[in-house]
């Protein structure tokens, strides 16, 4: 089995790490050396899973510096046209907060969402039987807190530019092959597979 991670089919990546395909300007700057190393996690995680005869867990730790290199190098690599900046904290517990740069210039949108958008968000990740989803504690969109409903309309809005199918930020989704559960720490993340 080849395992290419693919934002637009499966987006709890980017949850976690998150996560969202929405839209933004400018690349953010990152360390390819870190993508790398994260490329090379996922391949050891997909290769030691598709061997896994027992029930027992391995984990792997990846920094949050790593992660967001990871994010950054996919952003970039897909040419994405919603989203090109997303960084993530990770802090103890699952608990995460995210800064999303959004660019929706060009597009037809309500009058009350500008083109060009800076989302915080902070919450809880939850896991389940190999799905993980965020529990939102806190949105904002750029200093002014809002409902979660708005970044369900941006998502919805990209989710049609991007031509895919439309979701939720309350939606579960289902965790990168061979990954059973995750856990935050501060600056890092351990995953489970």
């Amino acid at each position: 089995m080849n395992f290419r991670y693919d934002f637009r089919k499966n987006k709890t990546f980017v949850i976690l790490i998150l996560s969202f395909s929405i839209f933004a300007s400018g690349i953010q700057d990152y360390s390819r050396q870190e993508a790398q190393k994260v490329l090379g996690v996922i391949s050891k995680i997909e290769r030691e899973s598709s061997r896994k005869t027992g029930d027992s867990l391995e984990n792997i730790s990846i920094t949050e510096n790593e992660l967001n290199s990871y994010i950054a190098y996919r952003i970039e690599v897909e040419k994405a046209k919603i989203m090109k900046e997303l960084r993530v904290k990770l802090f103890k517990r699952n608990k995460i907060e995210c800064k999303i740069l959004i660019d929706l210039s060009g597009q037809q949108i309500p009058s009350f969402l500008k083109p060009q958008m800076t989302l915080y968000f902070g919450g809880k990740l939850e896991v389940k039987e190999s799905q993980v989803r965020i529990v939102l504690k806190d949105l904002f969109l750029e200093d002014q807190r809002i409902d979660p409903n708005v970044l369900d309309l941006i998502i919805a809005l990209a989710a049609k530019i991007e031509n895919y199918k439309v979701w939720s930020i309350n939606d579960w989704f289902e965790l990168p092959y061979g990954i059973k559960d995750v856990k935050t720490q501060n600056q890092k993340a351990v995953f489970f597979y």
